[in-house]
């Protein structure tokens, strides 16, 4: 997303745009209009990474258009970036250009904020780290309030933390997180509240169970227990199980268990295809659940053909997607067996022609 993309005249055109497309895209499927959730105009991005260009005694944030890839264009402001990432980016330019430790080799700044201030920013190098750039770095995490990682191949050099802190508040209640260096978290903190929100308000309240796919960190995860019984959340990635399981003990809930799974495992493991000793951690056993809705929020490439015959399977579906032609690829077989009874567009990301989507089924009769 580059500077000359921040038009905010255009916003609510570029807005209606992308509501009219996924409207046209989902017409076979639906005739209900989507609830629209907007975005703060700028400041919205809570993380960015950029690549560092030197030239001369002179050295600066770059990105690349896409049409002129080999062209970088300078960065000396970033209105898309969070209050902090505007705050951090010219005081660490200014902090870095004069010491040759910190500035030489400097190939990437990536920069991750939380609504509550925190930061955490990664220099990522072209040489090795040595002592001496490690008391630099440290001097300049407290000269500007934030933790420092150092990486550079096949070496990784965290300073003082490598997560951040971040409490959204959702439904008139606060829920604390821990976000990691290069884990994934929503990069719209306001859009993603909305998300949750809306989420919510179409699931739960309910004596029984609710099973997520894809569930990360579980930004998803931990407020929507509290409108089930208990909560199956599955996850592959290591890192973000780990965080998941940090998360729900930093908030004290009782009722989660995380299996770490892909989505095509938890559909076999649920059909009894296969077992995984990886489940037999969990303090219930599969055949005691009694799911009531499932929530899926897969990766651009939309939903495997196991965990399509899953949700097909439950009452209700809450279908989160990044992408809206594989969610309306998807969405012919979901609603063979179900009917979508509400959707909505969320502008997770301004300015561009990326959209997020949700969609609410349940089962028909």
């Amino acid at each position: 997303m580059l500077p000359n993309d921040f038009q905010p005249a255009r916003y609510q055109a570029l807005l209606n745009e992308k509501t009219r497309r996924c409207t046209e895209l989902f017409a076979p499927f639906t005739e209900l209009q989507p609830s629209v959730h907007d975005s703060p105009q700028d400041a919205f991005r809570m993380r960015a990474e950029f690549r560092i260009w030197h030239d001369g005694d002179d050295l600066f944030y770059a990105m690349f258009d896409k049409d002129n890839p080999k062209e970088p264009l300078r960065i000396d402001s970033y209105p898309f970036g969070s209050p902090t990432i505007q705050r951090l980016m010219p005081a660490l330019r200014t902090a870095i250009i004069d010491k040759p430790v910190l500035r030489e080799r400097l190939f990437q700044i990536e920069f991750l904020t939380s609504t509550t201030e925190e930061a955490l920013v990664t220099l990522i190098y072209h040489k090795a780290l040595s002592d001496d750039w490690e008391a630099s770095a440290r001097a300049l995490a407290k000269t500007l309030h934030c933790r420092i990682i150092g990486r550079s191949r096949k070496q990784k050099v965290v300073l003082n933390g490598s997560s951040i802190s971040e409490t959204l508040n959702i439904n008139d209640s606060s829920y604390h997180y821990r976000y990691y260096e290069q884990g994934f978290t929503q990069p719209n903190a306001a859009i993603n509240i909305k998300m949750i929100e809306w989420v919510s308000q179409h699931l739960g309240d309910t004596s029984r169970d609710l099973i997520e796919l894809y569930c990360g960190l579980g930004n998803f995860t931990l407020p929507l227990s509290q409108k089930f019984r208990r909560v199956l959340a599955t996850e592959v990635a290591k890192s973000s199980v780990h965080a998941a399981h940090e998360n729900i003990a930093l908030n004290n809930i009782e009722n989660i268990a995380i299996a770490r799974l892909n989505a095509a495992e938890t559909a076999q493991a649920l059909r009894g295809e296969r077992a995984f000793k990886r489940l037999a951690a969990l303090p219930q056993t599969l055949g005691e659940y009694d799911f009531a809705a499932i929530l899926v929020d897969p990766p651009r490439a939309g939903l495997d053909e196991d965990s399509l015959r899953l949700a097909q399977s439950i009452n209700t579906i809450a279908y989160i997607s990044c992408n809206p032609d594989t969610l309306a690829r998807d969405l012919e077989p979901l609603t063979q067996t179900h009917t979508i009874d509400a959707w909505a567009v969320f502008d997770q990301f301004p300015y561009t022609h990326h959209t997020e989507c949700g969609v609410i089924l349940s089962k028909r009769p």
